[in-house]
């Protein structure tokens, strides 16, 4: 009997540390020499805010791959995702202390290609029977240049957790409009001030942006020699800014508390019961199940600015890689694709909620499980992402963004203002990349 996969605890690194990991010079992982086929694999997987039902899916699948592959071991970390940037920059400069295997987001791609560190893995990719049935947007985040850099895991969107009992006691009905949405949260602070009426984060980027792009506004345009600009200081993205950030103040989410939330932080607070509206995703679904307002909560899509409509989505979602650093590519490619095929997507909707990215397994998580309505009607609805280039893994581990909304909402800066110097320092990256 196989034991589960040895679980390595996630390292808080200092402040100083991270701060010298993110202004060290970057260089390519070097290919490693050689393939072989025994000895240990390190993966590293993201922490979620309830990770054991994550981390029963993986000990199961690591279970297998060992028995499969005599001679071969699996150690899993699972790290914060609010450091990976670091983490991972790190493990490519020093492929001795890198995993073979990582769980990755998929603004992360393209950064992570140009720094050299994720391997080309386009011949496995498409020789895998199951590759087929990947939906187009889903393969689209592992690929650079025509070539793949993964496999896709599952993918994410964003919908409005509220909870029922709350609305039917206020005698609220479900926003609307995202100015409903604002004058319902600040009601509900109003008539129960123990609660946040809806856990807003100065820190949650994803939260923010449905608002900028309901509104008209994106985080940056692009021309056609392909080069980006900065567009978050436009009128529209001012606007949709001004909305969002109304929701940090006393009359809701105080500044003092929320600022410094992200998106973690607000899905674990409503799931305490202590707001009565989150912006959470389809994988913030075990983490509500399991906290204090199970049997008391529904979700709807995010609203946008006109009735009935919905505001676009980020479409997220997380994808497995190998490094290129790995010495053990076979066996990590092998691994790949077990951690993220089909069985094991099924496994982690069931356990997590994350949405399949394999369309015929999707389809049948949807006929399961009704709680996937509001996901899958906010994907047809139109979902946006951030901008396809190196330079957007740099914005956002710099906090380009929660530093804009956390200046706006302590008062030092007005929304122009703050607005204007993030596209300036967006900018500045843009032009970096080149």
């Amino acid at each position: 009997m196989k034991l589960p996969a040895r679980i390595a605890a996630p390292i808080a690194l200092p402040l100083a540390a991270l701060v010298l990991a993110a202004c060290a010079p970057q260089t390519s992982a070097p290919a490693a020499d050689g393939d072989e086929k025994t000895g240990t694999l390190r993966v590293w997987l993201f922490q979620e805010v309830a990770n054991q039902p994550k981390e029963k899916v993986v000990d199961g699948v690591v279970a297998a791959f060992e028995e499969k592959h005599p001679g071969a071991d699996v150690e899993v970390e699972y790290i914060p995702v609010e450091t990976r940037a670091q983490r991972v920059k790190a493990a490519f400069n020093d492929p001795k202390s890198a995993p073979d295997v990582i769980e990755y987001g998929n603004t992360d791609t393209a950064g992570y290609v140009a720094d050299g560190g994720l391997a080309d893995v386009t011949a496995e990719f498409t020789a895998w029977d199951q590759a087929a049935d990947t939906d187009a947007t889903a393969r689209e985040s592992v690929t650079v240049d025509g070539k793949v850099y993964g496999a896709p895991l599952f993918v994410g969107v964003r919908a409005l957790y509220y909870r029922t009992d709350v609305f039917r006691e206020l005698g609220l009905a479900t926003p609307r409009t995202q100015d409903e949405l604002v004058a319902t949260a600040k009601r509900i602070r109003k008539e129960k001030p123990e609660l946040y009426g809806l856990a807003a984060g100065g820190a949650f980027t994803y939260g923010a942006l449905p608002f900028v792009w309901a509104a008209g506004g994106d985080l940056a345009t692009r021309d056609a020699s392909g080069s980006y600009r900065a567009a978050l200081d436009s009128d529209a993205a001012v606007r949709g800014l001004t909305t969002y950030t109304s929701l940090l103040g006393d009359d809701n989410c105080p500044a003092a508390t929320c600022a410094q939330m992200g998106g973690n932080a607000t899905i674990t607070a409503f799931a305490a019961g202590k707001a009565g509206m989150a912006i959470g995703g389809d994988f913030s679904h075990a983490a509500v199940e399991a906290g204090q307002v199970r049997g008391k909560y529904a979700v709807v899509p995010l609203p946008g600015t006109t009735p009935g409509s919905i505001a676009p989505a980020f479409a997220g979602g997380n994808n497995i890689g190998v490094l290129k650093s790995t010495s053990h590519r076979t066996l990590a490619v092998d691994l790949m694709k077990e951690l993220a095929g089909k069985k094991t997507q099924a496994g982690l909707f069931d356990a997590m909620g994350f949405l399949p990215t394999f369309t015929d397994v999707r389809a049948d998580a949807a006929r399961r499980k009704p709680f996937v309505k509001p996901f899958i009607d906010t994907l047809a609805a139109g979902t946006k992402f951030v901008p396809a280039t190196p330079a957007w893994g740099r914005i956002d581990s710099s906090l380009v963004v929660p530093t804009m909304l956390q200046e706006i909402a302590s008062g030092r800066k007005d929304v122009k203002t703050a607005a204007g110097d993030a596209a300036k320092k967006m900018d500045a990256s843009f032009a970096e990349a080149g």
